[in-house]
């Protein structure tokens, strides 16, 4: 069994391996994580998580910025890829299950794919259904997974109103459930409207905007607990 201090070392590696955007040193720390005795979910959460909390901090003191979240983002799959098929057989439960999607006639997907990146970070088990996604296939989905929470976006104000359409059809098939949205063309004001639980203004405070719709109600995995975000 790894000793404290060799274990620090290793978690500290795969965190600041994240923070600066190094996916071979991110992957080469996780297989040694590995190697030595950690359990990947602690890897995963000490280390990959604990590394998108730095990078959400600087972000939020605007020292990085889209590209860097981008950059980071690709770090933490790197090592992602090299734990999760080891997390199985963990002690480790989800702590949400999100289903994400950018609406039909928006094929734009960077603040998607930072969202899916900060939830997984987060330990949320995310079901990402891409962009484009036509609103029949929201509803679908959503009956098949059941999931804690739907993550809706859009970027252009063209395409924005099929969130409100969205969320309609969504309640239409079930009262309870809970929806976030975000993109650049909507604000609070606008999501309160369409019906939203919640918006976020960007990927790093998404899973904080989560967890605030969460922390008064039980749900399945314990959503209010997970990776804190910042905004």
């Amino acid at each position: 069994m790894v000793n404290e201090a060799r274990k620090k070392e290793i978690l500290d590696a795969i965190s600041n391996a994240v923070v600066h955007f190094d996916e071979d040193r991110c992957a080469e720390w996780c297989k040694t994580a590995l190697q030595e005795g950690l359990g990947a979910y602690e890897a995963t959460m000490k280390g990959l998580t604990a590394g998108m909390d730095k990078v959400g901090e600087l972000y939020t003191r605007q020292e990085y910025f889209v590209p860097e979240l981008l950059l980071c983002s690709d770090a933490l799959y790197a090592g992602l890829n090299i734990l999760r098929p080891h997390i199985q057989t963990d002690h480790a439960v989800a702590k949400g299950r999100i289903l994400l999607g950018v609406v039909e006639g928006d094929i734009h997907d960077i603040g998607k794919n930072l969202v899916k990146t900060m939830f997984e970070a987060g330990g949320w088990e995310v079901h990402d259904l891409g962009k484009d996604v036509k609103l029949e296939y929201f509803v679908e989905e959503q009956k098949k997974i059941n999931a804690d929470l739907v993550g809706l976006s859009a970027l252009m104000t063209t395409s924005m109103m099929a969130i409100e359409k969205a969320i309609a059809m969504l309640r239409a098939a079930d009262r309870e459930v809970k929806v976030l949205v975000g993109g650049a063309p909507l604000n609070r004001e606008i999501a309160a409207g369409f019906g939203a639980d919640g918006y976020a203004e960007d990927a790093v405070s998404a899973v904080q905007e989560a967890c605030r719709i969460f922390r008064n109600r039980t749900v399945r995995r314990c959503p209010q607990t997970a990776h804190r975000g910042t905004g």
